[in-house]
């Protein structure tokens, strides 16, 4: 915050942020005539859509008091904006002017009285945020004057006068030197000893307290041909300190941080051994889900590196065996053609396979291959001489930290001979400017080094970087560019079919932009028309950060390739912000198709290093339409076709000049749970957040990587939390290390994570969100032969086993463990005889159980055991649901065998295989000959994770224990999910997380968690032990579905909370009503359970017939009133079947995913005071319910008088009336006044 003067010397406290749409209309009031004398009409929303910089100054109400819009090309129509650099060097003194240095004002407006105050501060702000400008320019009719504000602020440029004697615009500039003067850079002397000081002591007094309070005046005087100190001074006093060392342990670094990309910050040498052994030649055969390619932060799509025994900038290639595997085809899916990379292709976690926080920890296999031509098989041996030099003390008083880059021509004069700077920094150490401009390196998957390392290399300092349209001339220096990347083909094939057609196949065009640095090209981008821009509005919230009807069809693009020399990567964003402007573009989409995507040809592309640039794009929940009864109304084709699915990123122009906040911390996730899944979603999709150093622990992976055809044999039910479909479009994978394998321990002290075969995770915040899973059933031992029963047992049931698991013995408690018994019963029983014994009384049991069927096994080769229950809640809670599902099993021959515990197998001999079981009843044993026995017996925490969490002293108390805030007894150690319980203190045991929405609770957690690294949020104070005694409110439905024994298609959507019997339930006085139609029986059964409020809480579904459970998902929580007046259709007889009721074009529009927000419009509408002095209706209906107001007559009719009175209902239609014509592409069943 900084305070400004008005005119009348009236002082006001401002804060400069970045413009918001939101900002539109404050800003428009500020237009005044002398504005628009300059600037002409401006449509503010329109500018702000296509602004590159847009700058809001507001007071502490949170009022606008000034904005500035700026612009990559100048502000009158008579100049192209892709050809404006030429005619401005033609018209003006503006040699020194680039797109790279250059931006030009597009709006001024400020309040009268702090007009001149806003201008300096708008323009001082400008100047900080973007490094890399010196000039910003203004074109002003000759007919108009500057205001003072901006006469005090820029001066008129001097015209060629052949150019611009009968020019209608006068040209005035700004210049960086004027606000925001590069700091002048010397060697420290010893007299800034009493400058410094003060400075250290603001960031820390550890190396005081450590070398004594002279440490810093021993430092400068120790300067020698090795180690230099130098100073940043603004007015003659110091301001800022480096000291630099060229002592470089590079042997350490090429231990732990792959450097082959920097020829292992070594001078070329004659026997430096780069290559492994020769092996017989041939192109081998691509597989794109197997060899991901390196991180974007490696800065190489491209993986380029410089080779120094050439001109600075010759561009070589990284070896091939750096390159990750990629290929390059296209191809037709549903009628729809796209173009992108295998999400494993861009899995920017999975190929840095070096991060510390996966140190010597296992990848998924989808890496391995990879890990094994880089690291594992061969290593690069560097004999030359240092190349290198190392930033060993940094400090800058924090209102010059953005001008840290003026160091950096000065300290590379000091070490003449040497190309890189490096810096390490701790891994919790915010990423401060001068990093921005270098490059982080990836840690090796062997490292334990604690730090991050960031290079610059020397050629980073030319500022000659020129972006320019492709030309034929420019192949050969692509061709030397890509010259060892396995898409070089795809890349070349790419610019030729631009140079002689300037198409691709299908004939969209296409366009092709190369960057060069002293005539020599260091980078190539290419592009295509995004021909599919409906489908990405309807299914991707894509308007979260642009407003469709602002931008043309013709202005969205789509990356196809992108290979930027590393040296320059700080430039990356500049290299997409010239290709839009040179393009006529504004937005910019790239599409990542799963591994195991519907798309055979999906290009994989290299632009892994472009998802820096660029921001994830969240799926929308789709409506499920009716088409046939929806006939000509239906929404069109491109909105409710199904494409194969893909994960969406998105650039424009106002994210080209907006940095991320880069998060070096290393968050650990284990267990890939919904919860943790949920966690890690909110934490990618931040998109101003970019956390490099993310790892996922799981014993299979991501929950995404297995076999399609999966879906068809699912033996588990599902929680409609995420599906194959969401996470394809949420493409996780992209964001997050993998490190698959079991969690066996925990070292609080040294922060880190022992996964199998003793391999270390590292961690600074660990998240474990494990769950519980079924475990092997461990036998009673009880000898049949003597009739005993459950009562007479001496061994309790649910003891843990630790005896070998027999082979023919399954636990499903994935989809991979799903895949395995899908192949087991292919291979070994589906054409065989023998049994199947299912064990177990979960829904999962049911789930098998049809599987089985549905795969051929006879019912009568199956047998289901079910255990005693331990409470009288039955997996469905609904009788007319049991004996639906009873009924299926015993027309299907299923044998059910009740209240059976699992007493022997193999009667007690060895039991590798299972070939008989015997169980224990309430009364006569039972023996079952058995080929393959699967349990769903009991859930319970994996071994493995309780004792690595009791081993670690975290406090267990039949679940790991936690507080409100998720933290466990260790402060950096949070858990979540059904692993835990809440402390005692709560007296709330039967509330754990398990009764909850495990997807709000993740997405809870990782609110939880944000503060600490998002700047924009505040971090919230821990209660009080003594207050914190109430545990969190989840208000999302518990969910399950699945499909049952006779082919019933199942759902269940309930309030959370404990399990209580159904019976129970609707003995309460204020349990509401229940609404049932149809009959389970005969496959047609929707009960609704509204609650006294007359809001549901309960559906549940049983049926033959497929039914889009996304749709019904929706009704909860719903008003009845919402929902057509439901209870008063039903009392009339006129709903039969709510299957169909719920089908009708009305219920769509709650359907839709912006139904909440609209929502959420209208009680901000009833909460206002439409009457002043008058209370709110809001305010009048708590009144009613605390009994501070007592009516005599209907509440209902009070409240219908007031809101007539209040004028409610005119906002609330108008509110309404703009929902369904905002969604209209998704809702145009609906007629809007005008269309009848």
């Amino acid at each position: 915050m900084r305070t400004i003067t008005s005119s009348d010397g009236t002082e006001e406290t401002i804060t400069a942020r970045r413009a918001e749409s939101a900002d539109a209309q404050a800003i428009s009031r500020l237009i005044r005539p002398s504005t628009e004398a300059v600037f002409g009409r401006v449509n503010v929303l329109y500018l702000l859509e296509k602004t590159n910089l847009a700058v809001t100054l507001v007071n502490a109400q949170r009022e606008v008091v000034a904005h500035a819009a700026f612009i990559d090309y100048p502000n009158l129509g008579t100049a192209d904006q892709a050809d404006w650099e030429s005619w401005l060097h033609n018209s003006y003194s503006s040699e020194t002017c680039s797109p790279l240095n250059t931006l030009f004002m597009h709006l001024f407006v400020a309040h009268p009285d702090f007009s001149i105050g806003s201008a300096n501060e708008i323009i001082r702000t400008v100047f900080s945020a973007v490094t890399e400008l010196q000039f910003i320019y203004l074109f002003v009719p000759t007919s108009a004057s500057l205001e003072p504000a901006l006469s005090a602020i820029f001066k008129q440029v001097e015209g060629l006068q052949e150019s611009t004697t009968d020019s209608p615009f006068t040209a005035f500039v700004c210049e960086r030197h004027d606000h925001c003067p590069a700091l002048h850079i010397r060697k420290a002397r010893v007299e800034d000893h009493d400058d410094l000081t003060p400075i250290f002591a603001q960031h820390t007094n550890k190396l005081q307290s450590t070398y004594g309070d002279y440490f810093l005046a021993e430092l400068i005087e120790a300067q020698d041909e090795d180690n230099h100190a130098a100073v940043c001074e603004s007015e003659g006093t110091a301001v800022g300190f480096m000291s630099l060392s060229g002592d470089v342990n590079v042997h350490l670094l090429n231990e732990c941080f792959e450097l082959g990309l920097f020829h292992g910050l070594c001078k070329p040498h004659p026997e430096d051994i780069l290559e492994p052994p020769s092996e017989p030649h041939g192109e081998p055969e691509t597989d794109t889900s197997r060899h991901p390619s390196h991180r974007p932060e490696s800065v190489l799509s491209q993986q380029s590196h410089t080779n120094s025994e050439q001109d600075p900038l010759e561009v070589q290639t990284a070896r091939s065996t750096k390159q990750a595997d990629m290929t390059d085809s296209s191809g037709k899916h549903g009628g729809s053609r796209r173009e992108s990379a295998m999400s494993d292709v861009s899995d920017r976690e999975l190929t840095e396979l070096c991060s510390a926080e996966t140190a010597e920890g296992d990848i998924s296999p989808a890496a391995r291959n990879i890990e094994k031509i880089t690291t594992d098989t061969f290593a690069a041996i560097y004999k030359g001489t240092l190349n290198a030099f190392c930033v060993q003390l940094f400090v800058i008083e924090g209102k010059y930290e953005i001008r840290s880059v003026d160091f950096l021509p000065y300290i590379f004069k000091l070490y003449p001979e040497r190309d890189f700077c490096i810096i390490t920094v701790p891994k919790l150490t915010p990423e401060f400017p001068l990093l921005q401009s270098f490059v982080r390196v990836i840690p090796r998957h062997t490292s334990t080094f604690g730090q991050e390392l960031y290079v610059y290399h020397r050629s980073g300092l030319f500022k000659c970087f020129n972006v320019r349209m492709a030309k034929s001339s420019d192949r050969m220096g692509i061709e030397s560019l890509v010259q060892n990347l396995r898409l070089r083909q795809s890349i070349l094939e790419g610019v030729d079919l631009f140079c002689r057609a300037r198409r691709d196949r299908d004939g969209t065009p296409l366009q092709a932009f190369v960057a060069e640095v002293l005539d020599q090209i260091v980078g190539i981008l290419i592009i295509k028309n995004e021909e599919d821009i409906d489908y990405i509005r309807s299914h991707y919230n894509i308007e979260n950060f642009i407003y469709f009807s602002h931008h043309r069809q013709d202005e969205h693009a789509q990356l196809l390739h992108f290979a930027l020399n590393p040296v320059f990567q700080h430039y990356a964003k500049h290299f997409f912000k010239e290709a839009l402007r040179l393009s006529y573009k504004s937005c910019l989409y790239y599409p990542v198709y799963p591994p195991q995507g519907e798309v055979k040809d999906a290009y994989a592309h290299p632009l892994t290093s472009a998802l820096n640039c660029m921001v994830p794009v969240r799926p929308r929940r789709q409506i499920v339409y009716p088409l046939e009864e929806l006939g000509t109304n239906a929404p069109s084709r491109r909105v409710s076709e199904d494409q194969a699915p893909y994960a969406l990123n998105h650039l424009n122009r106002k994210l080209t000049l907006e940095p991320k906040v880069t998060i070096n911390a290393r968050i650990v996730l284990v267990g890939s749970s919904d919860t943790g899944m949920a966690f890690l979603e909110v934490l990618a999709f931040c998109p101003h957040l970019r956390f490099n150093n993310i790892t996922l622990i799981s014993t299979h992976g991501f929950p995404d990587g297995c076999s399609k055809d999966l879906v068809k044999t699912n033996f588990l039910a599902t929680s409609h939390c995420y599906s194959e479909r969401d996470h394809a479009m949420l493409s996780l994978r992209s964001w997050v290390n993998v490190v698959e394998g079991k969690m066996k321990g925990i070292d609080r002290a040294a922060k880190h994570v022992l996964v199998s075969e003793g391999r270390k995770v590292l961690y600074d915040h660990l998240v474990l969100c494990t769950g519980q899973q079924y475990q092997v059933p461990c036998p009673t031992g009880a000898d049949i032969s003597q009739l005993c029963t459950n009562r007479e047992l001496a061994v309790r049931p649910d003891q843990r086993y630790t005896g070998p698991t027999p082979s023919n013995l399954f636990t499903v408690n994935d989809q991979r463990d799903c895949l395995k018994l899908h192949n087991w019963l292919q291979q070994n029983f589906l054409h065989l005889e023998g049994n199947a014994v299912v064990y177990g009384n979960t829904i999962d049991v049911f789930t098998t159980t049809e599987t089985m069927l549905s795969l051929g096994v006879s019912g009568s080769r199956i047998h289901l055991v079910q255990p005693p229950l331990d409470t009288a809640v039955t997996c469905f809670n609904n009788p007319a649901v049991e004996r639906a599902v009873d009924g299926a099993l015993r027309d299907a021959g299923v044998t059910v065998h009740h209240n059976g515990l699992l007493a022997q197998w193999n009667d007690g001999k060895d039991s590798e295989p299972i070939t008989s079981v015997s169980f224990t009843t309430d009364t006569t044993p039972v023996k079952l000959q058995c080929s393959v026995f699967i349990s769903f017996y009991k859930k319970g925490v994996d071994s493995d994770a309780f004792k690595a969490v009791n081993d670690a002293c975290l406090v267990y108390d039949g679940k790991l224990v936690i507080d409100t805030a998720f933290h466990t007894n260790d402060p950096v150690v949070r858990a979540a999910g059904p692993l835990t319980k809440f402390a005692r203190r709560y007296h709330a045991d039967e509330w754990s997380h398990q009764v909850f929405s495990s997807r709000e609770v993740g997405v809870q957690l990782a609110e939880a968690l944000l503060p600490f690294f998002d700047p924009t949020l505040e971090t919230a104070a821990d209660l009080p032990v003594e207050l914190d005694r109430l545990v969190p409110k989840y208000t999302g439905a518990k969910t399950r579905g699945a499909k049952l024994p006779g082919g019933y298609y199942y759902l269940h959507a309930a309030k959370p909370g404990p399990d209580t019997p159904l019976q129970a339930q609707m003995s309460h006085a204020k349990y509401g009503r229940e609404i049932v139609t149809g009959s389970a029986s005969t496959g047609d059964y929707f009960r609704l359970h509204l609650n006294q409020h007359g809001e549901v809480q309960t559906i549940t579904c049983l049926s033959r017939t497929p039914f889009p459970a996304s749709n019904y998902l929706c009704l909860y929580g719903e008003s009845e009133q919402l929902l057509n007046r439901l209870c008063e259709r039903c009392d009339e007889g006129l709903v039969s079947d709510l299957y169909s009721y719920f089908r009708e074009p009305w219920c769509l529009a709650i359907y839709h995913d912006r139904f909440m927000d609209f929502k959420r419009e209208v009680h901000q509408i009833m909460a206002s005071r439409q009457v002043p002095d008058s209370p709110s209706l809001a305010e009048i209906i708590q009144q009613i319910v605390d009994g501070e107001l007592v009516l005599t007559g209907d509440p209902k009719q009070h409240l219908r008088a007031i809101s007539e009175q209040h004028g409610l209902r005119t906002p609330v239609e108008r509110s309404a009336l703009n929902y369904l014509k905002y969604n209209r592409q998704q809702l145009p069943m609906f007629a809007l006044p005008g269309l009848i």
